[in-house]
């Protein structure tokens, strides 16, 4: 009964805003005129700050006001929960031009008549691909030129409504939300609205959508974009789609713009990448059979004769060599001649994407109007945070104004702070994966122990070795243990960043940057770089293993290599980051908004006003695409630091991206309010982080090849060492593998039970036999061995960095036909200033001004003919 008279209550406040024929769903004042640039909304409820809080909105609305805005509220009574008010914002065209002034905003002078790109011959082949023109590009491409309220009439305005964009009003009036002041509490001048989101005077501030995602609006007025983007590019079942950048850049700004065609970009490189991974991977599944080392393993009189040594002390029995005989099989998929050519070629792949990406990026920068853009209009400002907690002021040399600043002790101090804070963390990171490797070593015996003697899991023990036990189950321990501390250090980097108070919010995104990358590449890669360059290179041998922490014997690696230990370790935490992501990113938000709106699914959905439907939407915070560039430079390290491991990772990486895009744009189109625009040129600091991977990605793979895969042994054997002619390879694993005399076991390594009597065991290594002078001491195939895999890092590195710094050099960073335009555009722009100054001169001599004289008139045409002749 309660609940009816709440719903009859409800719906006659409705019917009474019906009455003054407003839809729900309108983006427009009262008056249906005056556009809704921003919402604010508070909780007008009665506590103990309530009087503190009304004073400061009071306060800031009206210096809202004095700055020019426009504000109408709508009374908590309106509300669907009769507790929330909400504060819409208008900027009037005199507010939009002052602004655009200040942030030096560009804007159309004249249509462009440049002609467009000649037509590609495929492009009647890649039509299925492509959005419709009107989707493509939403609007005539101009000549531009920053704003200038004295030459109003140079400018294409021929509405003054839709003049400016719904992106750069809304970029307008969060300029002036961010330093507004609302007063003076504890002596120091208070301002911005992120403060008063903090204390709660507000609970949210956003833009509004223009529409619902999944119907077009009512309103003959609304562009209908938030439509359109749903219905083209954030449904999955427009995957093979290209994307609607320039839609994208318009509705949401430049620099969501400038990732979502990053991310694009990438995923049409990785295209090239995963077809030549597949095609190694498959290589090495039709060549199985011929491999001669896992027929030697699997035979019965070879691999079946060879007794091994126990593989931890006491506990382990000898085992026989053919029992690995599956994973030596397996590990041939990954490790054959076709792993040295795919590691080459990525080395190769990593340069021309990145060399590729410029080049886009520029022409981007072109098309978006943003070849000249400063970056101090958006990036180098002061952060309000920076000039509320800095009291002290001293004197710009540049501006000679008086600006706040942080003494140069205070700074020391803080990042001493923070350098502490951040070692810790990555120590912590460290210690927990020695945690795991501990895990390994402890856990392998009772692997070992307990697949003797289960009968249920005989079936299965030629799949199922101790080694893959063990590490299928460290990899999952360790890919937990990863995600609850990334989970952790997130909230702490961004809390040691907030205390060091970057000047600018360039420097404050680019320390978080930092910060998060350092953390997160230990984090991730630690296990694979453990398992890669350690696991089974420093195991000693029977008689006299070495041991961690003087309790623990270090792991060994199987017979046929730790690349598929290496193999299983990469897919494992790179598949388990990539679900768990796209759990985080897709199901998580809906859940929340679901639970957010499971009152209000009481009433109709057409009795909701648009900023009450934004409202109930979660917010895509100012660190919201940082954490998209994160997790796709952390797979591209996967992609490129470890590929020599596991060729089929640019296509499990190619799958995800697909379905990333449309992850990422289904959320921010449907899941999210609407985020405030803002501009960039690039992608940042991230552009020098992918390049320091992709060098870095040579020497791991290089390593990789040489340390970690079989492959240099094998050559050295097949060249060096090989007696039969006929087959080269046979012999090779007795060949590789040394013998130890069973009798020479300390009692600390020696075996509880031999029941038949073993006198000797063979072990992975090249060592003198027992009976020989030099017993137990590196042969000299060793060295041999050790000298070609040195020998093969600095051949393939030289090759490898020579070509990736030709290809770099072939390939210039901006197009040339981009060049010509910028300097056309240059060019005609510079002309039509020149011909409006030169007219407004006329017309000052014509009316007789005395200021207007011949000379400057001289000048001026003068300044024109100049830019002629440039």
């Amino acid at each position: 009964r309660q609940s009816g008279r709440r719903y009859n209550l409800f719906l006659k406040r409705r019917l009474r805003i019906d009455k003054r024929h407003q839809s729900k769903d309108s983006i427009f004042f009262r008056d249906g005129v005056r556009r809704i640039d921003f919402v604010l909304s508070y909780v007008d409820d009665l506590n103990k700050e309530w009087e503190k809080k009304l004073e400061r909105r009071k306060e800031f609305e009206s210096n809202l006001q004095k700055a020019g805005l426009e504000l109408e509220t709508e009374d908590k009574k309106e509300s669907e929960d009769g507790k929330i008010c909400f504060v819409k914002i208008h900027a009037p065209w005199e507010v939009l031009i002052t602004y655009a002034e200040v942030l030096n905003i560009k804007v159309p002078i004249k249509e462009n008549d440049i002609p467009s790109m000649v037509e590609n011959p495929l492009d009647c082949m890649l039509a299925p691909l492509r959005l419709p023109e009107k989707v493509m590009h939403p609007e005539p491409d101009y000549f531009t030129a920053p704003f200038s309220k004295e030459k109003q009439e140079l400018y294409l305005i021929n509405d003054e409504s839709t003049f400016f964009s719904p992106s750069m009003r809304n970029r307008i009036v969060n300029y002036i939300l961010t330093r507004c002041p609302y007063g003076t509490e504890e002596g120091k001048k208070k301002f911005g609205i992120k403060r008063l989101l903090n204390n709660g005077t507000y609970s949210a501030a956003y833009p509004l959508h223009d529409c619902q995602y999944w119907k077009k609006a009512n309103d003959p007025n609304c562009d209908n974009e938030r439509y359109t983007l749903y219905m083209e590019w954030a449904r999955f079942l427009r995957f093979y789609k290209e994307q609607p950048l320039d839609l994208i850049r318009k509705y949401y700004g430049e620099k969501i713009g400038i990732y979502f065609a990053w991310l694009g970009f990438y995923t049409e490189m990785l295209f090239l990448a995963a077809v030549v991974g597949l095609i190694c991977f498959l290589y090495g599944l039709f060549t199985m059979d011929e491999n001669m080392s896992s027929k030697e393993i699997c035979d019965p009189a070879i691999g079946g004769e060879i007794i091994m040594c126990p593989l931890c002390d006491r506990e382990c029995e000898y085992w026989r060599l053919n029992t690995t005989c599956v994973s030596s099989e397996y590990s041939h998929l990954f490790d054959n001649v076709a792993t040295l050519f795919f590691a080459i070629f990525m080395g190769i792949w990593v340069t021309l994407f990145l060399e590729f990406w410029k080049r886009r990026q520029a022409r981007l920068k072109y098309e978006w109007d943003l070849v000249d853009f400063e970056e101090e209009q958006q990036q180098l400002q002061l952060r309000p945070e920076y000039e509320a907690k800095c009291t002290q002021k001293k004197k710009n040399p540049v501006t000679q104004e008086m600006e706040p600043y942080l003494p140069i002790t205070s700074q020391a101090v803080r990042f001493c702070i923070s350098g502490t804070t951040v070692l810790f963390w990555v120590s912590l990171i460290i210690a927990s994966m020695i945690a795991v490797i501990v895990y390994r070593l402890a856990v392998y015996a009772a692997f070992a122990s307990l697949m003797e003697n289960t009968q249920t899991l005989q079936p299965i023990s030629g799949l199922l070795t101790p080694q893959l036990a063990t590490s299928v189950t460290a990899s999952c321990l360790n890919f937990v243990v990863i995600m609850i501390l990334n989970f952790l250090y997130e909230r702490i980097a961004i809390w040691i960043t907030d205390m060091e108070i970057p000047r600018t919010h360039m420097e404050y995104e680019n320390r978080l940057t930092m910060k998060m990358f350092l953390f997160q590449f230990v984090n991730y890669y630690s296990s694979c770089f453990y398992v890669a360059f350690f696991k089974g290179k420093f195991v000693g041998y029977p008689g006299a293993y070495t041991y961690m922490f003087n309790r623990w014997r270090n792991e060994e690696c199987d017979p046929a290599g730790c690349l598929i230990e290496l193999t299983t370790q990469l897919t494992i935490v790179m598949a388990g980051k990539q679900i768990w992501g796209n759990i985080q990113e897709a199901i998580v938000p809906w859940i929340c908004n679901w639970w957010g709106r499971r009152k209000a699914r009481n009433n109709p959905e057409n009795l909701y006003s648009r900023w009450e439907q934004d409202h109930d939407l979660q917010t895509f915070g100012a660190l919201g695409l940082f954490y998209e560039y994160l997790e796709m430079v952390i797979q591209f390290g996967f992609i490129t630091l470890f590929v020599a491991s596991f060729p089929l990772a640019p296509l499990l990486a190619l799958m995800n991206n697909i379905l990333e895009i449309r992850v990422d744009s289904w959320k921010l189109t449907t899941q999210y309010r609407r985020p405030v625009a803002a501009k960039a040129h690039s992608i940042g600091v991230w552009q020098e982080i992918l390049n320091g991977m992709a060098i870095l990605s040579v020497v791991t793979n290089a390593f990789i090849v040489a340390f970690t895969s079989d492959m240099i042994p094998r050559l050295v054997y097949y060249y060096a060492y090989s007696e039969n002619e006929d087959s080269p390879m046979s012999g090779y694993i007795n060949n590789s593998l040394s013998v130890f005399q069973i009798s020479d076991f300390p009692d600390r390594n020696k075996p509880k039970l031999n029941p038949e009597n073993f006198v000797i065991c063979r072990y992975r290594d090249y060592r003198y036999p027992p009976d020989h002078e030099r017993r137990y001491l590196h042969t000299m195939q060793f060295w041999h061995i050790l000298a070609a895999k040195l020998a093969f890092i600095i051949i393939m590195e030289h090759v490898v960095f020579i070509v990736k710094f030709f290809v770099a050099w072939m390939i210039p960073d901006v197009p040339a036909d981009v060049k010509a335009k910028i300097k056309r555009e240059k060019y005609l722009t510079q002309k039509i200033l020149h011909e409006y100054e030169l007219e407004k001169l006329k017309e000052r001599l014509c009316q007789g001004d005395k200021r207007a004289t011949e000379k400057e008139f001289i000048a001026t045409e003068g300044r024109m003919e100049l830019s002629r002749a440039m």
